[in-house]
């Protein structure tokens, strides 16, 4: 058994231990998530130092760059260790103005999946989440050719499991329907808790969820509360916001993103913080 010091012991997806916090690897690549860091050899050290220091569950995609932050983690961890999970999503493209137009064709899944296989030097993926929606968030309409898409890679032995992101309840329902589901990646934190019922119902599954801009994207969040209970703790309020998102429910998974070694520890350490309930009521108050 995978035993961990990192704050929130492990989760199991599937049947893979993953540490509950884990690496997103989007910032490794260029502005814009697009290109080649600018720091080539600071990002390789990140990736380094996130597995140095327990960490076995990273998240990527080969729309990041694209293909550039497969690259690096293909650089920096292969052959990678038997304990680490590589967490990847299909479902969208980049175009030349740095958009997110969608690929979710069956054409385009199984190109997806393969340029994942073959970016990662992997025979087969660990967990393929169907992207939904678009920038703006999850919009409604059915997933399944996609989804049916992705279960057949699934039955050829290319994928281990299967999750999707950006997704409506329904969508997740109907992904259900199709396939078991291990993971739904959406947006949630303090302040954007759209997904509180959701998060609930799956914890009684035990599918796990992992929170895309859990310190509020590319805007960080924002909220005087947040501020207060921060300073009263002598923490930075990034710090009670992964603090709190770890209480909030033992399904939910971190895969906060940075292009710094330094801090990623902060991150890991800000996380471990420990949050009273008089804390947490405060807290709950941000986003209802």
């Amino acid at each position: 058994m995978l035993t961990t010091s990192l704050p929130g012991g492990t989760w199991t997806l599937g049947g893979l231990t993953v540490t509950r916090f884990g690496y997103g690897a989007m910032q490794l690549a260029g502005p814009g998530v697009m290109g080649p860091p600018a720091d080539r050899d600071g990002a390789l050290a990140v990736l380094r130092t996130a597995v140095e220091l327990g960490i076995t569950h990273i998240d990527t995609s080969a729309a990041y760059g694209p293909t550039v932050t497969n690259q690096l983690i293909r650089e920096a961890l292969h052959p990678y260790p038997d304990s680490l999970h590589i967490v990847t999503k299909v479902g969208a493209n980049r175009d030349p103005q740095g958009g997110w137009p969608p690929a979710r064709d069956p054409q385009s899944l199984r190109r997806s999946v393969h340029e994942n296989l073959e970016t990662l030097g992997l025979d087969v993926l660990d967990l393929v989440n169907l992207r939904l929606g678009d920038a703006a968030g999850p919009l409604p309409g059915s997933l399944a050719d996609a989804f049916e898409t992705l279960a057949d890679l699934q039955r050829q032995g290319l994928i281990r499991h299967l999750g999707v992101s950006n997704a409506t309840p329904e969508q997740v329902a109907e992904a259900q329907a199709i396939a078991p589901i291990v993971c739904v990646q959406n947006m949630y934190n303090l302040a954007h808790r759209r997904d509180d019922e959701l998060i609930d119902a799956l914890a009684g599954q035990g599918v796990a969820y992992v929170p895309f801009f859990p310190l509020g994207g590319f805007s960080p969040l924002q909220s005087s509360v947040l501020s207060t209970v921060a300073a009263r703790l002598e923490a930075t309020p990034m710090s009670v916001a992964l603090a709190w998102l770890l209480r909030r429910s033992p399904n939910i998974l971190l895969i906060p993103g940075t292009s710094s070694a330094t801090h990623l520890r902060e991150n890991i350490a800000g996380a471990a913080l420990s949050l009273s309930n008089d804390d947490l009521a405060e807290l709950d108050t941000i986003g209802r």
